[in-house]
């Protein structure tokens, strides 16, 4: 165990979480792992829901033979390809404790369908310690969700040159608070952000990305600026030096034209999120970056997630930091300073 926590404490820890979720004796908790890899969590949360009186139960499957970072590069690809019955055991659980990625696949998406609630958990027990989910912050995402939700247009710009508009109202709301305790809704320990989709043909104008901003799945930051130019949801042309070259080769490897699509758009609101985190060599698959306080999420690729048809296996998230963004006429983020009173974190 990292982060000076033995067993007990990251028992104590994960059931903090469970009651979070809403786990109750009774309920049933199912963990979804993969052979050989984390099986201290699995243990934990097992313990943590049998202590709340909860049944549980651990289904732990062929590993995709992928690492994370590459899973989140290729989505879809997971451990659960084909196997029918280990679906239907997880279909039967009140929640379970995803440790082996399965966002956006079609499995978890049956699996949510069934009402079973879904929660993600690979980061490394030092970010979950420092990033543990308050309804504090739940409170400011879903008062952010009200506004995305009856916005017709979102604009964002920075400095470094974008200026691009998206046309909303055909896709919900995705939130992320870092816990869940409604049927069938999956959420991502930790978390702290929210986003939407465009219709397909929605998104035009231009996205600048500026030095220090970060490349995910590649764990970057921007050395030289990357301009992506945007018509009717797609990346039509890239433009920068060695980092626009490498993400140009990365899509370009799928070969699917639908890797160029533009996908989910949102604002970070986790104000223990650290930008710096790879820099320092704080592990995970990047939840800082992607949920950091006054952050713009600009994405690229699938969109299932929010009810699309876009499945591409190629995913980018690329957050960027002194954005300004507006929703409609209301003025969200200003240069990375989140403006609604009620969006905004508390004084430390």
């Amino acid at each position: 165990m990292s982060n000076g926590l033995d067993m007990s404490d990251t028992i104590n820890l994960f059931r903090k979480e469970l009651v979070l979720c809403g786990v109750k004796e009774g309920q049933t908790v199912a963990v979804l792992s993969e052979q050989g890899s984390n099986n201290e969590y699995a243990t934990a949360f097992m313990s943590a829901a049998k202590a709340l009186g909860a049944n549980t139960y651990n289904v732990n499957a062929l590993s995709a033979n992928v690492g994370l970072d590459a899973k989140f590069g290729n989505l879809g690809l997971n451990c659960l390809n084909g196997n029918r019955p280990a679906i239907e055991a997880l279909k039967q659980a009140d929640l379970m404790i995803d440790l082996a990625l399965l966002l956006f696949s079609r499995e978890q998406q049956e699996i949510q369908a069934a009402g079973t609630r879904v929660l993600l958990v690979v980061e490394p027990l030092d970010v979950l310690t420092r990033m543990f989910p308050t309804k504090e912050l739940r409170e400011r995402v879903e008062a952010g969700e009200r506004r995305l939700k009856k916005a017709k247009h979102l604009r964002f710009t920075n400095e470094a040159g974008t200026d691009v508009i998206y046309d909303l109202g055909k896709y919900g709301v995705l939130t992320e608070y870092g816990y869940t305790d409604t049927p069938g809704r999956w959420d991502h320990w930790p978390g702290g952000f929210l986003a939407t989709s465009a219709s397909e043909d929605g998104v035009n104008g231009k996205v600048v990305m500026a030095q220090g901003d970060i490349i995910y799945p590649f764990k970057s930051y921007v050395r030289d600026p990357i301009e992506f130019t945007i018509r009717e949801g797609y990346i039509v042309d890239t433009k920068g030096g060695l980092d626009a070259r490498l993400v140009s080769d990365y899509m370009a490897s799928f070969r699917d034209p639908k890797a160029y699509a533009v996908s989910h758009i949102g604002w970070g609101l986790n104000h223990t999120a650290v930008w710096t985190s790879h820099a320092t060599g704080v592990g995970g698959i990047g939840m800082d970056g992607r949920a950091f306080y006054g952050n713009v999420l600009f994405s690229t690729g699938p969109n299932t997630e929010l009810g699309g048809n876009n499945d591409t296996a190629c995913h980018m998230d690329l957050p960027m930091r002194d954005c300004t963004l507006y929703l409609d006429d209301e003025l969200i983020v200003k240069k990375g300073e989140v403006i609604p009173a009620d969006m905004r974190a508390p004084a430390r």
